[in-house]
Order: C-alpha cells, then structure tokens, then sequence
C-alpha cells in the first residue's frame, strides 16, 4: 500500500481512490485537466502585489503586510508550504512588528489556485493563528471552495513524489 504522507488526516475512502489512480497511471491526468494552467505571478514584487490584493478585498483591518516572497529554504519535510511571521525590530525607541510572508519556491511553476490557496491561508493567519474552525472558515469566505482545493494540493503534493515513470522501449 503506498503511504501518502500529505493525505493522512483524510478518509481512508479519498486515500483509495488517490491510490487507484497512482496505480492506473492517472494522477497527472486529473491534475492536469482540473488544473491546466500555470500563473503568471514569478517575482517577489509580483508576488507581494498579488498577496497585498487579495488582502485589500478581505482583511482590509489586519496589520500590513511588510514582505511577501518566494522562499527556496521552504521544503516540504517540514510541512511548511508557506510561513507568515512577524518579525520584531528596535527603529529608534520603538520596537516594531513586520509581517512577512514567505511561500515555497515550488509554487512559481504551480496552478494560479494553488497560489491563491496559500496565500490565503498565510493571510488568515494574520486574523487567527490557530487552525481551528474560524480559521477555515476565513478561508472559505476569502477562497469558496477552499478545501477541496487544499485537498487537490495535497494530491499534487503526492504526484511531484512518485518516482519519475520507467521508459520501456
């Protein structure tokens, strides 16, 4: 049985059916044709226009964002897609808080909705830090259908793993 590792809190049911398409070779193929599209966001800048619009439309009261960027230090094996923090530095007497948020590199070559899915859950984290319910339903409200596409990154997640396919000539 292969582990999917980005897919364990979810019903044994979704993992069957994620391993039968391992099994009959159509991962790719699901991906592909729900997700067909790369965005075009590719740089820092574009990246931090993007976030700081999407926080515009919806979390118009949470703190301003200081930073947004593609980080390549990000990987997976620590579960960490994206990070928000908030940085504390001395200017003059003051100590300020900067808000960064920083996404995995990987995401320059993934579908515009699984930036989007990201960012807005880096964003909600600015209203709630815990992943309890008022946070998934922040989510929900700022990207409808969030969690199916939370569940699809994670089976994109389990395809970027699989082995490359064997060429048999």
């Amino acid at each position: 049985m292969t582990a999917l590792k980005y897919l364990q809190a979810y019903p044994f049911a979704l993992q069957e059916q994620v391993r039968q398409m391992i099994a009959q070779d159509r991962l790719g193929d699901y991906l592909h044709q729900r997700y067909p599209d790369k965005h075009a966001v590719q740089s820092d800048k574009a990246l931090y226009n993007f976030a700081l619009a999407l926080k515009q439309e919806h979390l118009r009261n949470a703190p301003a964002i200081d930073k947004v960027l593609f980080d390549n230090r990000l990987d997976l094996t620590h579960r960490a897609l994206g990070l928000h923090t908030a940085i504390s530095r001395v200017q003059g007497g003051k100590l300020k808080a900067k808000k960064e948020i920083r996404i995995a590199s990987l995401f320059k070559d993934a579908a515009p909705q699984f930036l989007s899915m990201i960012v807005v859950h880096e964003l909600a984290h600015f209203k709630e830090s815990d992943h309890n319910k008022a946070f998934y339903q922040l989510c929900e409200h700022m990207l409808p259908g969030y969690h199916q596409l939370e569940f699809d990154l994670r089976v994109y997640l389990t395809y970027r793993d699989l082995p490359p396919k064997t060429i048999q000539e």
